[in-house]
């Protein structure tokens, strides 16, 4: 995943694409990790649910900037949220990271975040996901295509289309149609495909 042209992509290709990546996070020397299984994007001055609707100031800087960098920001004055910038420079877009099915360091996320019920509801949520990998301002800007920093993108499993599910983005408010119900949030049932997959319905 240090390939800088995948995610050269608009933000409508970029999330779907990033389904089933595995994001990495290396704690004191362990790893945290997952598979991806939910994204929302976010395209352009144009989307009126996108923060680069009012254009280039310090929240957005990243967004206008490269392509695979970590947009991390604070929300509600409770949470941090991670998104992925994409498309060109200059361009601003990004794909929020919704929720992760959890693989590695379960330790480390548990001591990070309670944890109860079935795994694959432990991350099931931006907020959630943040607070179990220790996320927060100071990886805005990251670089995630580096595979040896502390936080970067594997290429995780392959996903077949059928397995994802397409809606249109939550939480957006009062925000105007079109942009409310574009159908820009991606969602695979990691249990449901690995169901499937034993299967051999797919």
């Amino acid at each position: 995943m240090s390939s800088k042209d995948f995610f050269v992509q608009p933000a409508p290709l970029l999330a779907p694409a990033l389904i089933g990546k595995t994001l990495v996070r290396v704690q004191n020397g362990e790893r945290v990790a997952g598979i991806i299984t939910e994204t929302e994007a976010y395209q352009g001055q144009e989307d009126l649910a996108c923060h680069a609707r009012v254009g280039r100031t310090r929240r957005t800087e990243v967004m206008f900037g490269e392509p695979g960098r970590a947009y991390i920001y604070f929300t509600y004055g409770m949470h941090w949220l991670l998104n992925i910038v994409a498309d060109q420079a200059g361009s601003p877009a990004a794909v929020l990271i919704r929720a992760i099915f959890p693989l590695e360091g379960l330790a480390i996320m548990e001591q990070n975040r309670p944890i109860a019920g079935k795994r694959s509801q432990w991350l099931n949520g931006p907020a959630k996901l943040t607070q179990a990998f220790g996320l927060n301002g100071s990886l805005n800007g990251h670089d995630l295509r580096n595979t040896n920093s502390e936080l970067f993108l594997e290429d995780g499993i392959s996903v077949p289309g059928e397995l994802l599910e397409v809606g249109p983005r939550v939480g957006l408010g009062k925000t105007p149609e079109p942009w409310l119900s574009m159908p820009w949030r991606w969602v695979l049932n990691f249990e449901h495909a690995i169901e499937k997959t034993e299967k051999g319905t797919i």
